[in-house]
């Protein structure tokens, strides 16, 4: 669901060595989220999700021993 939030003014506020960036109350987040800071100053919050890449239990599940190489040959395993 994509909250919709009316063009709102937000102050940076210090607590401590800290900065903080409030988020409206209309905005619900549910994750935890990676940060960075766009060319342009732009803050951008993207929501950290899992690398199915790098995820051992997937890789497992998904993994196909018996799959053969075009030449005929065997995976060396080390293709993931």
């Amino acid at each position: 669901m994509v909250a919709m939030v009316k063009n709102k003014d937000i102050k940076l506020k210090k607590f401590g060595h800290s900065t903080i960036l409030a988020v409206p109350t209309s905005i619900k987040p549910d994750n935890d989220y990676n940060v960075f800071q766009g060319r342009d100053g732009a803050i951008v919050y993207v929501p950290k999700h899992s690398n199915p890449f790098k995820d051992e239990e997937i890789i497992e599940k998904y993994h196909n021993h018996y799959q053969r190489e075009e030449i005929g040959e065997h995976l060396l395993g080390k293709e993931l």
